[in-house]
């Protein structure tokens, strides 16, 4: 449609997850109208996270040094772990500051129509860490979707015979949501995970 570079930047913001067509158009013609510092800040983020950040080599959340700092702070327990799927499933779950334990990073999850098996996960990095003892509960918290639920229960599976205490993160109903707007699946798991009330 453009000529050059123009074309160039919009093939490339395309080839970003959930960007468009008109999306990658619509940021590309911004970056051409915005201020000079801007698209210097912006370039030099990237540069900078091209060159520093990695994958920490204990949990593979993302981390600037060796371990991430979920992994340095002494003052969480090692005895829970959390298996997530990506780094910003970390984030998801720290913002609720209610898990206290270690996590690990999947990578991914089990998807045969992609072409994505446990080999292509850090499923054998997350046995290892489990051979040491230290940890007593693990929980599950993969997207709850057909990939989701595959990964779940392909870990329950081959971590059963550990003897640890496995659950899975409960799905349901949303706050603030109306009954008459969800889906079959989503109501039948909030069925599932009803809890009793004490009055």
């Amino acid at each position: 449609m453009y000529e050059g570079a123009v074309q160039d930047l919009i093939d490339e913001l395309g080839r970003l997850p959930g960007v468009g067509p008109k999306s990658a158009q619509r940021i590309a013609f911004h970056l051409l109208s915005a201020e000079s510092a801007d698209v210097s800040r912006l370039v030099a983020a990237l540069v900078r996270v091209q060159e520093e950040v990695r994958f920490c080599v204990t949990c593979y959340n993302v981390a600037e040094a060796e371990q991430c700092k979920i992994c340095r702070d002494p003052r969480r327990t090692d005895d829970v772990l959390c298996v997530v799927e990506e780094p910003k499933d970390v984030v998801a779950i720290e913002r609720t500051r209610e898990f206290r334990g270690r996590y690990h990073v999947l990578g991914g999850a089990i998807s045969p129509i992609d072409g994505v098996g446990p080999d292509d996960l850090r499923v054998k990095e997350l046995m290892t860490r489990l051979m040491n003892g230290a940890v007593t509960e693990l929980i599950i918290a993969t997207d709850p979707n057909l990939e989701g639920e595959a990964t779940a229960a392909y870990l329950a599976r081959l971590v059963s015979p550990m003897g640890l205490a496995v659950s899975r993160l409960a799905s349901g109903l949303p706050v603030g949501g109306d009954l008459e707007y969800a889906d079959e699946v989503t109501l039948g798991r909030a069925f599932e995970g009803r809890r009793r009330i004490d009055a």
